[in-house]
């Protein structure tokens, strides 16, 4: 899908800075809508569909965190969230309702498009049918063609952001992968240190995959280390050839 094919939603209260936006996507052939409200930002996700949103926190009535909270009841569409301040709390609060990526107010329109070109970039299909390849791990079980995952035969709805950190643990299950590495890969290298996102989103993959979270079998921590994803013995093994991820 180039481009010009793909919709971006920008949601922000203030004109000048939706003009802002809109005329840096413009530039790279997005189209772009936007919106200045909770409400009507679930509204249009639902019904047009877009290929990324990016959201502010501070909105009238509904904030941005409910407003992410609401999309990630019925969609996995990429989310990145502009904050005005650049706190950890308030950071890990956007993972924690489900956005992909976060870009601190004052940003530059050089930042801005990097952050939405690595997002959409990891919310791609590979549309490769030359090879089905997939990965059985216990009652999990991931076709890396379609970016499918089912879990005792039900499909599981993972935003880009979690399905890529699945991506990183299944291909290398039964290693534990360090907590720099795995920000390195899913987010960024700039990432690295941000090992309080990465717990997040290890919990919210737990929630999808593990029977009881609090409990996992599947995902576990290596204090201090990482993480690895333990598969009973004789699977975890990729069938086929892997495409170009």
């Amino acid at each position: 899908m180039t481009n010009k094919e793909k919709t971006v939603l920008v949601v922000d209260d203030q004109p000048s800075l939706v003009r802002l936006v809109r005329d840096n996507l413009e530039t790279l052939q997005f189209r772009v809508i936007s919106a200045s409200e909770g409400t009507r930002t679930i509204d249009i996700v639902e019904n047009e569909k877009p290929d990324l949103v990016i959201l502010d926190v501070m909105l009238p009535g509904m904030d941005g965190y409910e407003v992410c909270r609401r999309i990630r009841e019925f969609s996995t569409v990429p989310i990145i969230m502009l904050t005005a301040r650049n706190d950890r709390a308030d950071l890990l609060q956007g993972f924690e309702a489900g956005a992909d990526d976060y870009v601190t107010k004052p940003f530059s329109a050089d930042e801005l498009l990097a952050r939405v070109k690595a997002v959409l970039r990891r919310s791609e299909y590979q549309e490769v049918n030359k090879y089905s390849p997939t990965f059985s791990c216990g009652d999990i079980t991931i076709d890396f063609v379609r970016h499918e995952v089912t879990k005792a035969g039900v499909t599981k709805s993972l935003t880009p952001t979690e399905y890529r950190l699945l991506y990183y643990l299944a291909t290398n299950a039964g290693r534990v992968m360090l907590h720099s590495d795995l920000l390195s890969k899913v987010w960024g290298p700039e990432y690295a240190g941000a090992t309080d996102y990465l717990r997040v989103y290890v919990r919210h993959l737990r929630t999808h995959l593990e029977s009881k979270d609090s409990e996992p079998v599947y995902i576990l921590t290596v204090p201090g280390v990482g993480y690895v994803l333990k598969c009973p013995q004789g699977q975890g093994q990729i069938t086929g050839q892997l495409p170009d991820e």
